[in-house]
């Protein structure tokens, strides 16, 4: 065999493939390098061999590709979880217009088509509105959060996470400086199923205000719990509403199914294109704000003659979209499966006075045909799945219902290629695809889709 796992080699990373991960070849055998950049002459160690691959993590970076922007660190953790850390962001942009393009062929089998040029992010750190950091004790037993390293629940510390918002960083380390001070709140041990702190949770709004939820590992909220929140919600006044999150069973999901409200507001408030929206500690809301304007308008800017159309917002979430859609259309009929999420949009619809949308909590896949099959009128659909993308079934049943066109947001090229596919199969035509990028320093990518059925 070329390799063995334990197997330290030399290797020249040649590109980087979809993933993100970079490519060498190794007598001719290919072998996947995480965190290397184009041009990296690197030496790695193998710790996975598959019988046509194998994938190794840098030891020591010998020569650096012109692209990379920081010779000493060349690890996950080096660059807090980010992917495409390592990379300048020009360089960023390059690549993920690259793996746009090759999705698109490989699975789409669209080669005719213009890939406009991805639109890229003001903010290229410390953009996320919402955090979540898993507590765990340090070297020195001091109570520490953070990240977990790759292929691993160990956490790794870093003082201020590059992508978390100033402010989420600011409200974390005031809460360990607390927490350490006082030391009298254990941390929760997933093994043992023993300990108090479980994650800390911070959501935060362009107004510079912080919501903070705490879970931990208890049936109710004690008196130390308490106590030690009141403090940090009287040090900072940038903290508008505290939670607790009790979460006493054994499962990586972070937030239990109890939320206690303990002080200050209950939502906090975020605003896309005059609409208000309440954020509480469970609703669905983009992590990007700038970017999510920028990703919504070109979706809403693909449709044609907005003005007395019936629109479809599917996989809605809160139904921010259709609510934009809204004020222009003549009915948005918003469908989510996740109940809590439609009662968001209901609460919200109210709170900014828009009559004309209609909620309804189910699978898409199966609402959709309901409300075709029931004769209802609908011009057009704007998708906006999860990243297993939409049942083939779905797709296959609206050339038969003449939606002339559809509007897909994607946050999965690869599903989205795969349902372009089927699409052009249906006699649609893909106008035009443009890249979005909504998460800088990841390899993450979105993608807006125009298609128009055949006449």
């Amino acid at each position: 065999m070329p390799v063995s796992i334990g197997e330290k080699i030399e290797l020249n990373i040649e590109k980087i493939v979809y993933g993100g991960e970079g490519l060498g070849y190794y007598n001719d055998f290919a072998i996947f390098v995480p965190m290397s950049v184009p041009g990296d002459k690197v030496e790695i160690e193998i710790i996975s061999k598959k019988k046509s691959y194998a994938r190794g993590i840098i030891t020591k970076l010998l020569e650096s590709g012109e692209e990379r922007i920081d010779r000493e660190r060349v690890s996950f953790e080096d660059f807090h979880g980010c992917d495409f850390g390592m990379l300048n962001y020009d360089a960023q942009l390059k690549y993920k217009e690259l793996l746009v393009k090759d999705v698109m062929e490989k699975i789409g089998g669209v080669k005719d088509i213009e890939i406009l040029p991805i639109v890229g992010s003001e903010k290229i750190y410390n953009y996320r509105n919402k955090v979540i950091e898993p507590f765990a004790y340090g070297k020195n037993k001091e109570i520490i959060t953070g990240m977990f390293e790759k292929r691993s629940h160990n956490v790794f510390q870093v003082k201020e996470n590059m992508l978390s918002s100033e402010l989420s960083n600011k409200v974390i380390n005031k809460a360990k400086e607390i927490l350490n001070r006082d030391k009298n709140i254990s941390v929760y041990n997933e093994i043992q199923h023993r300990g108090i702190l479980r994650h800390i949770m911070t959501r935060t709004n362009s107004k510079n205000e912080a919501m903070v939820v705490l879970v931990v590992n208890l049936k109710k909220v004690s008196k130390e719990i308490e106590k030690f929140l009141l403090e940090l919600y009287n040090q900072m006044d940038e903290i508008k509403s505290i939670y607790v999150s009790l979460n006493t069973e054994k499962t990586n999901f972070a937030l239990g199914k109890t939320m206690v409200h303990l002080f200050g507001q209950k939502t906090i408030l975020e605003e896309i294109e005059g609409i208000k929206f309440n954020i509480s500690p469970s609703s669905f809301f983009q992590i990007n704000l700038d970017q999510t304007k920028k990703l919504y308008n070109i979706g809403i800017s693909y449709f044609d003659n907005i003005e007395d159309k019936y629109i479809i917002d599917a996989f809605s979430g809160t139904g921010t979209i259709g609510m934009i859609l809204s004020k222009k259309a003549n009915k948005i009929y918003s469908i989510e499966i996740v109940k809590s999420a439609v009662e968001d949009g209901i609460k919200t619809s109210k709170e900014n006075g828009i009559n004309n949308m209609e909620f309804i909590i189910g699978d898409v896949n199966k609402e959709i045909k309901t409300l075709m099959d029931n004769g209802n009128r609908v011009d057009s659909i704007i998708f906006d799945p999860p990243r297993k993308g939409i049942e083939e079934s779905t797709l296959r049943g609206l050339t038969s219902h003449k939606i002339n066109e559809l509007v897909y947001i994607s946050c999965n090229p690869s599903t989205f290629a795969r349902d372009t596919k089927i699409l052009l199969e249906e006699r649609y035509t893909l106008e035009k695809i443009q890249p979005v990028d909504m998460f800088p320093q990841t390899v993450q990518i979105e993608v807006v889709g125009k298609f128009t059925l055949k006449k």
